[in-house]
C-alpha cells in the first residue's frame, strides 16, 4: 500500500461517520481539518487537528471560507465529504423549506465546497475527494423521496466529476453506506437492529476511507456499496 501523511478536509466531522473517519485518520497521523456547524461540538486543536465552522445550509459563504482554507493550507491534498442528515415522510408532508435544506446540506453544498476547492486540488501531484453516499442512492424507497433524491444527485455528480477529472491527480470515491448505527437516527422513526452483524458501525466506514487514501497510485477506487450481514430494521414506538 502507498502510504502518506496528508492534509484532509473532513466535513460532520462533529459526530457519527464523520468523527470516527477523523478519528482513525489522526490515529494514521494525518493532519485533519474537522469541520462542523457547531464548532463546539468539535475536539480541542491539536497538532493533528484544526476545528472549523462552517454552515453548510449558507451557501453563499462556501466560495470565501474556501477561499481562506486554502489559504492557511495550502497542502490540503484531500476532502472527506461527511456531513448530510435524513428526513423521511411524504412528499406532501414536507415543507418547501425543509425540502430545500436537505437538498441543500445534502448535495448543493457540497458541490460548491467541490467546485471551490477543486482547481487546487488538481494541481497536487496526489489528491483524493470521498463522497459519503448511501444505499438510498441506488433504489428510491417510499418516504425517501427528497433523501434518495439528495443521494442520487450525489451519486450523479460523482460520476460525471470522475470522468472529468480523469487526466488529472484527483480521484473521485463514493462510499455508499447502509444502516450505519449513529446519531443520525436519533430525532427519525426508525432505526438498524442492535444485535451483531444487523448494523454497521461508523468505524467501518471510517476503515473505508483509509482504504482508498491508501491505494496505490496507479488505483482509483471508484464506488463501494456495504451492508450489514443481516439488515433490520427497527420502528420506534
Amino acid at each position: 500500500m502507498h502510504r502518506i501523511k496528508r492534509t484532509i478536509l473532513v466535513t460532520g466531522a462533529s459526530s457519527g461517520i464523520g468523527q470516527a473517519i477523523s478519528r482513525q485518520l489522526q490515529d494514521n497521523n494525518h493532519h485533519v481539518i474537522g469541520v462542523s456547524r457547531d464548532k463546539s461540538r468539535l475536539p480541542d486543536a491539536s497538532s493533528l487537528f484544526t476545528p472549523l465552522t462552517l454552515d453548510l445550509n449558507r451557501l453563499n459563504n462556501i466560495p470565501v471560507w474556501s477561499k481562506q482554507i486554502q489559504q492557511d493550507f495550502p497542502e490540503l491534498d484531500a476532502v472527506v465529504f461527511a456531513a448530510g442528515f435524513g428526513h423521511f415522510a411524504s412528499l406532501e408532508e414536507f415543507s418547501y423549506a425543509q425540502i430545500e435544506q436537505l437538498m441543500t446540506v445534502n448535495f448543493t453544498a457540497q458541490v460548491f465546497l467541490t467546485r471551490a476547492l477543486l482547481p487546487a486540488l488538481k494541481q497536487k501531484s496526489h489528491a483524493n475527494l470521498i463522497y459519503i453516499g448511501s444505499e438510498a442512492a441506488l433504489q428510491g424507497s417510499r418516504k425517501g423521496s427528497i433523501y434518495c433524491a439528495s443521494k442520487f444527485a450525489l451519486r450523479g455528480f460523482t460520476q460525471a466529476l470522475r470522468d472529468e477529472c480523469g487526466k488529472s491527480s484527483v480521484r473521485v470515491s463514493l462510499i455508499n453506506p447502509g444502516m450505519v448505527q449513529t446519531p443520525f437516527f436519533d430525532k427519525l422513526s426508525f432505526m438498524p437492529g442492535t444485535k451483531d452483524k444487523q448494523a454497521l458501525q461508523a468505524e467501518d466506514i471510517a476503515d473505508l476511507v483509509n482504504y482508498i487514501l491508501n491505494a496505490g497510485e496507479n488505483v482509483a477506487i471508484e464506488e463501494i456499496t456495504v451492508n450489514p450481514v443481516n439488515k433490520v430494521i427497527l420502528f420506534k414506538k
